[in-house]
């Protein structure tokens, strides 16, 4: 049995669009109130970002929730994907106005909005497949065959460095969620079964240490990328939280990246689908 069959066996929970969007838009922020996340905006500080702090990003997210909603009403009455991409355009014009021009969810709106749509469609119908596998099926194809975004950094490092970036993680299932953040997320809440922000700690170092985050390519090239996954795998290897001191040394990781302007903005965007996927399933959304 594979890694994304595994996660057929629990109950799901069925919510209506509305729902949904709210879900997703209180995963984005779920995503921001977690620290020490290495170079990420979070409640604490801004990261190694200058243009962007936890209240904007909060503000984005709330503004997301009804194109979410959106999108999952549209997967429910079987939607193509250029209408869902109407839609995402849609959403990326109410972000960019509530954030005055700053690139605060663009990934997020792609993946988070393709998850969402996914759970509106197997609302609609009653079946038992994973949201990955039904965005592959779905919508895989056209996610290829559609329009190559050329103001998006990680889709110009995607090309540059011959990375997959997040268009063949869509396409393919969204594998880094079902096969990296799920499994660490789960095994995090043995470590800490009372500490939900550690948990996501400790799932956004598993994102870090094994995905080729293109944002990290972006602003560090290769090195950059190296650097990121040596030092979030040391982490992990260390015991992560659950070895006494985590935090002090997760702080020195997340000063490290911002010293080297390093940002994992594609890893921030999977561990909210993550949570999102997760919540689907039980709900821990407390935080």
């Amino acid at each position: 049995m594979n890694v994304a069959l595994r996660w057929q066996a629990p109950p799901q929970r069925v919510l209506r669009a509305e729902q949904l969007g709210h879900l997703a838009s209180l995963c984005l922020k779920l995503e921001v109130d977690t620290y020490p996340k290495p170079g990420l905006v979070s409640h604490v500080d801004n990261g190694a970002h200058r243009d962007m702090d936890a209240g904007l990003l909060c503000r984005s997210a709330d503004t997301l929730a009804p194109f979410f909603h959106d999108l999952a009403a549209a997967g429910a009455e079987g939607a193509g994907m250029d209408r869902l991409r109407a839609i995402g355009v849609a959403a990326e014009r109410a972000m960019l106005a509530a954030t005055s021009g700053v690139n605060t969810h663009r990934g997020a709106i792609f993946g988070l909005g393709l998850l969402c749509a996914a759970a509106g469609y197997r609302g609609a119908l009653g079946i038992r497949k994973p949201l990955g596998e039904l965005v592959s099926q779905r919508w895989g194809d056209a996610i290829y065959a559609g329009p190559i975004s050329m103001r998006s950094h990680g889709a110009v490092a995607s090309r540059r460095y011959g990375a997959g970036g997040a268009r063949a993680e869509a396409a393919c299932g969204f594998p880094s969620v079902y096969d990296i953040a799920l499994p660490a997320l789960h095994a995090a809440r043995t470590l800490a079964p009372r500490d939900e922000e550690a948990v996501r700690v400790q799932t956004c170092m598993a994102l870090i240490a094994d995905v080729a985050d293109t944002n990290l390519l972006h602003r560090g090239g290769v090195d950059g990328l190296r650097f990121a996954q040596a030092s979030a795998s040391a982490f992990l290897a260390a015991g992560g939280i659950g070895c006494p001191g985590w935090r002090k040394h997760a702080d020195g990781i997340h000063q490290a990246f911002v010293a080297r302007n390093l940002s994992p903005g594609g890893s921030a965007d999977l561990l909210a689908m993550a949570l999102f996927v997760d919540a689907l399933f039980v709900d821990r959304l407390a935080p």
